[in-house]
């Protein structure tokens, strides 16, 4: 499906330097990531229960969580509710995040369902096996990432040192409920249908802007039992991201 067409900031400077911190194929005939990264991939699907192409990404999407090495994330777009059904899981932030990478990757439309992978490249989550190349070439490649560490209170994170891309970074919180939530679907593409979600996230917070030193952000206090939170370090302009970790 397609059509035309990053909240609270809790940054502390830290005082030391940080020490270490439906063509798609069936889900279950791809190959696994071979590589195991020196930083993990970040898989970001962009889907909508509305949408009946998307089902078979989702299930893509949970395969590859089960990955060593990959962080899996869902996002519920808004867009498509006109067609019929309100997606339970979308907020418009999702859609911004969207369209922030469609602006960086200068692509004409976005769409579902979208993965984008290391905010590098995207591929349609229709296409598993373009996906799993997709997953394997950024396993593979060599990085050299700020490194991330979660304080033993739970209430905030280090970004250690490195280089910082050509217009700054910026440091992002993602809070999602780990593991697969069931929603059945009453319109829209999908009517009569459970629709199968993985990782779906809830919120996300923008911590604050990354230079290439040492800092302490704090993480959002909102954080429910049972959720999750992972940390990315994005560059602004090219919205790759540098650097990520989950607690």
């Amino acid at each position: 499906m397609r059509l035309k067409g990053l909240f609270i900031v809790g940054a502390v400077l830290a005082a030391s330097t940080l020490g270490v911190g439906s063509t798609a194929q069936p889900a279950g005939a791809r190959a696994p990531v071979r590589a195991t990264p020196t930083e993990p991939v970040v898989v970001e699907l962009f889907t909508a229960q509305g949408c009946g192409s998307c089902p078979e990404a989702n299930r893509v999407v949970e395969a590859l969580a089960g990955d060593p090495g990959v962080i899996a994330l869902t996002y519920a777009v808004d867009y498509w509710d006109y067609r019929g059904w309100p997606d339970t899981f979308a907020k418009p932030e999702f859609a911004q995040r969207q369209r922030a990478y469609r602006s960086a990757m200068r692509l004409r439309n976005v769409y579902t369902p979208q993965i984008v992978i290391d905010g590098r490249r995207q591929v349609s989550g229709a296409r598993a096996p373009e996906v799993q190349s997709a997953v394997t070439e950024e396993a593979a490649r060599l990085v050299f990432p700020p490194q991330i560490e979660f304080r033993d209170s739970g209430e905030a994170v280090g970004v250690g040192s490195g280089r910082a891309p050509r217009g700054g970074a910026e440091v992002w919180a993602v809070v999602y409920r780990p593991g697969t939530q069931e929603v059945e679907v009453e319109g829209g593409d999908n009517r009569g249908q459970t629709v199968r979600h993985m990782n779906v996230v809830r919120e996300i917070a923008r911590l604050g802007d990354w230079g290439g030193k040492p800092m302490l952000f704090s993480l959002p206090d909102d954080i429910a039992e049972g959720e999750a939170v992972v940390v990315m370090v994005q560059a602004k302009t090219d919205r790759r991201i540098l650097s990520a970790a989950g607690n």
